[in-house]
């Protein structure tokens, strides 16, 4: 009964209270007690604000670092991606040096019909694979390649085409000990043959004794023969030997060309030249009677 009595003057109070507490605080007396509850309010409060800071400057911090490993992961593809693309472009380049120097050699040559090729097959490992595991190129008798032409680069003679099949051949290189090369030094104009060795550099043999020849001359083909045209570069004197109880001397050629490295080939396809087609008869030799 008494809080039923009691609950009409909550309101009433409540009101005079505020009235009470705006008065005593426009005249200044609740400064002591407005310090009191500052006091006791203001550290909690600089609490939560510092923690919300920090909370803000965390959850940034870790937004930055999401975005950053992500700005990263991007760079670092886009690295690759031009990494590939300037090893592509230095491949490239290097075949368009390979060429032109090769266009190059045809255009100094013009006397030359040319086909080029390029190495399909090349044997690993110790020289004397190469009896049995030769170079090859993607260059057959569909293309007109034919046994016994000469194989060249822009440096000088390869060899000549040994096996010929529909859509590539072997080459029997001038390293090779079953090759023979009829040569001639530039200098001293000294006549040899250069057979291959296994395992050695080519020596240039039957070398006349009395011409003098010196290292650093350079080997060209002589045309003797008929297997190769005349004038292409073989090589360079490394070394002269000499033998008192032989008739001949003899000289280590260096080849020009770089076979390990061999990449792409020229085949000279007018050489050897094409057999001369037989004479038309005559009107004496359609008279002349037949031996019996």
């Amino acid at each position: 009964m008494q809080r039923i009595r009691l609950r009409p003057l909550i309101l009433p109070l409540v009101i005079v209270g505020a009235i009470v507490i705006i008065g005593l605080d426009m005249a200044g007396l609740l400064g002591p007690v407005n310090d009191v509850i500052h006091t006791a309010i203001k550290p909690p409060a600089i609490f939560f604000s510092e923690a919300k800071r920090v909370v803000g400057s965390g959850f940034a911090t870790l937004r930055e670092i999401g975005e950053l490993k992500q700005r990263n992961l991007e760079l670092e593809a886009r690295v690759n991606q031009l990494t590939v693309e300037n090893l592509r472009l230095a491949e490239v380049e290097t075949e368009n040096a390979q060429l032109r120097a090769l266009l190059n050699f045809a255009q100094t040559n013009p006397f030359f019909d040319i086909r080029g090729g390029q190495i399909i097959a090349r044997p690993i490992g110790d020289s004397a694979n190469l009896l049995t595991h030769p170079i090859q190129i993607d260059l057959g008798e569909t293309h007109g390649i034919r046994q016994g032409m000469p194989v060249v680069t822009d440096r000088g003679l390869v060899g000549r085409i040994a096996n010929v099949y529909p859509r590539s051949s072997d080459i029997l290189l001038i390293t090779d000990p079953r090759s023979n090369v009829t040569v001639m030094t530039q200098t001293s104009r000294a006549q040899g043959v250069l057979r291959g060795r296994v395992g050695q550099l080519p020596i240039m043999e039957l070398i006349s004794p009395e011409i003098e020849i010196s290292e650093g001359e350079i080997i060209m083909t002589s045309g003797l023969g008929g297997h190769f045209p005349k004038g292409l570069v073989v090589g360079q004197v490394v070394e002269v030997i000499h033998n008192d109880n032989l008739m001949f001397q003899s000289a280590v050629i260096q080849p020009t060309v770089d076979f390990d490295r061999m990449e792409l080939v020229l085949v000279i396809t007018n050489f050897p030249p094409e057999e001369p087609e037989p004479a038309a008869p005559t009107p004496e030799t359609e008279a002349t009677p037949s031996a019996p």
